[in-house]
């Protein structure tokens, strides 16, 4: 378990520390997620909100596990995530298109996945 933990703490640091998004947006899409969440609970009902929430979020993880298994731990550059070395120092760069549509596309199968479900 000590193991799992260390790769937690190694990823929630790489997550705060990078600059791939700016700083107001990696705030904001908190509140963007909680905004669409308490919409979608109105509209449709808290059950079918929580469904969305934890597909959403399993299919998020699985989305960060395969990009951080293909870049090696934020090491090397994969399909959008972009490295570059600046001196002695690795620094991821960019991330794009592929990425932001799997994010899409984990939104449209969880709204399914909800609305399917009872």
């Amino acid at each position: 378990m000590p193991g799992l933990l260390e790769e937690i703490k190694y990823d929630l640091n790489f997550m705060k520390s990078h600059s791939l998004q700016p700083r107001w947006y990696k705030f904001l899409k908190v509140f963007i997620l909680v905004g669409f969440l308490v919409g979608y609970g109105c509209l449709f009902g808290w059950v079918r909100a929580m469904v969305f929430l934890a597909s959403f979020i399993s299919l998020s993880l699985l989305v960060h596990l395969l990009y951080r298994a293909k870049t090696n731990k934020w090491t090397k550059s994969w399909l959008d995530f972009v490295v570059v070395e600046e001196g002695h120092e690795r620094r991821a760069r960019s991330i794009g298109k592929f990425y932001y549509s799997a994010i899409v596309l984990n939104t449209l199968v969880s709204v399914v996945i909800s609305q399917v479900s009872r």
